[in-house]
């Protein structure tokens, strides 16, 4: 009679976290980590896509030497940032958003050399190369952009009361945002 009644008492607190809506946090907290795998694939093919797009311009730019070096040491320290999505916080995405800021602003040096090279433009491995970087970096956006909404989701649904309440309780915390890069929001002068 006694384990029955522990039995009716599990029964009835696990129905009721179900209705607390503390599920509901565990999926949306799960929807954010999977978001990040994603945020994460796109980072990574284009992690894959430097190599081949720094031999192609090796064998065209010998001398840009510098350039290369720079582009092959902010990939390497862009891809040794491992982040847990579900320790995921302001400073861990900061640093992550900064390593591949790094890269993006090395990418565009090796990108510009193209100019000084007109065999190099018209090399077609290399124009496929940056036709896939292209994508790849439209990709990024799209991801960190659902990332975002997937982390406002859930932010908003554990701030809500009464999940505020449950989500104290079972430490579910809110997930930091991607933002844009320092001083993007100065529009850049053209001159002629």
């Amino acid at each position: 009679m006694k384990s029955f009644k522990m039995l009716l008492v599990a029964a009835l607190g696990a129905l009721s976290l179900s209705s607390c809506g503390y599920n509901d946090m565990v999926s949306k907290q799960e929807n954010v980590e999977a978001q990040w795998g994603q945020v994460e694939n796109v980072y990574q093919r284009r992690a894959d896509l430097i190599p081949n797009i720094v031999s192609t311009v090796k064998g065209y730019a010998e001398h840009e030497s510098s350039t290369l070096t720079a582009v092959i040491d902010a990939r390497s320290k862009a891809t040794s940032i491992n982040i847990d999505a579900s320790n995921l916080n302001e400073q861990t995405l900061a640093q992550f958003q900064k390593a591949q800021s790094e890269l993006s602003g090395a990418l565009s040096r090796l990108m510009a050399v193209k100019e000084a090279y007109p065999d190099l433009k018209a090399n077609e491995n290399f124009l496929n190369l940056q036709n896939q970087l292209e994508q790849t970096e439209n990709g990024i956006t799209a991801e960190r952009n659902k990332f975002n909404e997937v982390a406002r989701d859930y932010n908003t649904y554990i701030r809500k009361f009464p999940n505020n309440i449950i989500a104290s309780i079972f430490s579910f915390e809110t997930k930091p945002y991607f933002k844009a890069e320092e001083g993007s929001e100065k529009a850049p002068k053209v001159q002629f």
